[in-house]
């Protein structure tokens, strides 16, 4: 069997290994090792647990030992997707890096850039980051990437789901093309294999099996949970309570728990909940501050904190050694998780329990799991059931604190306070008299005559059905006289006078049938039997005039002629 001893380190890491407790490497750590030491790239293709953080940061604490590094210029950089597994790595380089003198950097969010700026002003041999804040200081200019001579992609399927992808691709055309990469993934999915098909240079491939089966030192329950409502809020609330009864159950066995939720929103509900309840615990997700994800993980490690209620990426790469108990609040949606999950219990010889929540909709998920560790979970009988009554009050949803009002229930508040005067109003005031059709001998123009504002009834919208509108009337209104055919009884003069006419000229000839057409009566066209008032009629019309304009003209002129001359008469006078 190998050891550390025959993996060519540097004696001062053999020497802090050795002081850790390790004696034995993991075959992730025995295949990645003489590789990294004889500078070949590295690709590591195994799950959390396997111990593939000691794997790259041996060998690199080994190479990294004899060289300085200058200001603003670290010698190696190591990229990880989440700040609790970029501090886990710190901590694994001091615990074995403290008998060579090496000096590292952390830069994540939730720290001042003024304390990592002075750190890297310094020089540091080891760069630790996620990728965000490494291109933060990169665009800001306190940060040059020439030197770096080993480069560290650690998870990097988790970085391909949290979308670093374009992030890590964008480093890589920082650093030298001559540097040595290791690269570490839990699966190879088709953007990660095109990753490394295009940034390392003639890899050696180490595969890890992936771990199938939980620890034997583990007992698996499941509690099938169906809720009593279908509606999500009522689910959610059941499922809640389901998980303290749980809880309670366990008692005092149950010194401390890891309980894992699928979405960061149910992290803070969950731990919310069980704080409301009496029982003491804390989230921890990607949103929270960094500081306080510190405080948090240091106070479950110390025993301040029973209960940590963590997702999946957050809880990625810690290391706890002592956990009770792990409850899957959510059945994970990739079966290796699981196995991840309950890994957090049962560790070091040490008997742990796993309990997980399901729904109907976690069947297909279940299934999965169930073949991936080839064995089915028992089932355990439920500790609570819907049918029992719920012990949570409920004042409002989700767990509110008590006094508080949501912005929901306020508009709720208001919406009733409003409607509730107005339908009083409604009551107290007499319904307005059915409108009552208009008579046809009612002037038009006293019809269209505005009321006053004043004489006008109030009447709310709900005093009239839809269909109650017979005051209306549609466009062929009663009200407004009979339908009116043509263009009335009243004929334009410009109509009855012929085109020639209207020029001044001479009219055209009309035949008889034209004339009998022209002098048809206008009532027989334009007939108005509803009219109060009747006008005189006119029994016929004729286009054309009789002829004796001319002939007057004519007799005008000759009597002109015939006329004695006048102009003495004009001279007297």
């Amino acid at each position: 069997m190998t050891s550390f001893s025959d993996l060519n380190l540097n004696p001062k890491v053999l020497k802090a290994v050795a002081e850790a407790g390790y004696e034995t490497p993991t075959p992730i750590q025995a295949g990645a090792i003489p590789h990294a030491l004889e500078g070949r790239d590295v690709l590591g293709i195994a799950q959390t647990g396997t111990g593939k953080t000691a794997s790259f940061t041996l060998p690199m604490i080994t190479i990294l030992a004899r060289g300085r590094a200058r200001a603003r210029m670290p010698r190696s950089l190591v990229l990880c997707p989440t700040r609790e597994l970029a501090a886990q790595v710190a901590e694994n380089f001091d615990t074995y890096a403290k008998y060579v003198k090496l000096t590292k950097a952390l830069l994540i969010g939730g720290v001042s850039f003024k304390e990592q700026d002075a750190l890297i002003d310094k020089g540091v041999d080891v760069l630790i980051a996620t990728p965000g804040r490494l291109l933060d200081h990169f665009e800001r200019g306190k940060l040059i990437l020439t030197d770096v001579k080993v480069m560290v992609v650690d998870e990097a399927d988790r970085m391909l789901d949290m979308g670093f992808i374009p992030d890590i691709e964008r480093i890589f055309g920082l650093v030298p093309f001559t540097r040595q990469t290791f690269f570490f993934s839990a699966t190879m999915a088709p953007e990660i294999e095109r990753i490394t098909n295009t940034f390392l240079s003639n890899p050696a491939r180490i595969e890890v099996a992936r771990q199938a089966s939980a620890s034997e030192t583990i007992e698996q329950r499941l509690l099938e949970f169906r809720p009593s409502r279908r509606d999500r809020e009522t689910a959610a609330r059941e499922k809640r309570e389901m998980l303290r009864a749980a809880i309670r159950v366990e008692g005092e066995a149950c010194t401390n728990a890891i309980i894992f939720c699928n979405r960061k929103i149910d992290v803070d509900v969950v731990a919310k909940s069980l704080k409301k309840h009496g029982l003491n615990a804390e989230p921890i997700h990607g949103d929270l501050d960094q500081s306080q994800r510190m405080r948090t993980l240091d106070g479950f490690r110390e025993g301040r904190v029973r209960f940590l209620v963590a997702s999946d990426v957050a809880a990625r790469g810690l290391d706890i050694p002592s956990v009770s108990h792990v409850f899957n609040y959510d059945v994970p949606s990739h079966a290796e998780d699981y196995v991840h999950r309950i890994g957090r219990t049962g560790r070091a010889g040490r008997s742990g329990v796993a309990i997980s929540i399901s729904v109907p909709a976690d069947d297909k998920y279940l299934g999965a799991i169930e073949k991936l560790i080839e064995t089915t979970i028992p089932r355990a009988p439920l500790p609570w059931s819907p049918d029992e009554g719920s012990a949570e009050p409920r004042p409002r949803s989700n767990d509110e604190a008590e006094g508080e009002e949501t912005p929901r229930s306020r508009s709720r508040s208001r919406s009733r306070s409003r409607s509730k005067p107005a339908a009083e109003t409604a009551v107290d005031q007499p319904k307005p008299e059915a409108a009552k059709p208009e008579t046809k001998d009612r002037p038009l123009a006293e019809e269209r005559a505005p009321r006053d504002r004043d004489d006008r009834a109030p009447r709310g919208r709900e005093d009239r059905g839809r269909q109650d509108r017979s005051d209306r009337g549609g466009r062929d209104r009663g009200d407004r006289g009979g339908r009116v055919m043509g263009m009335g009884d009243h004929l334009p003069d410009f109509i009855a006078l012929s085109f020639d006419e209207r020029r001044g000229g001479p009219p055209r000839s009309f035949t008889e049938t034209e004339d009998e057409a022209v002098e048809t009566p206008v009532e027989a066209v334009a007939e108005t039997p509803e009219k109060t008032e009747e006008k005189p009629k006119r029994s016929t019309r004729r286009v054309r005039k009789p002829r004796t304009s001319a002939k007057a003209a004519a007799e005008s002129e000759a009597a002109t002629d015939a006329a004695p001359a006048t102009g003495t008469d004009s001279d007297a006078v």
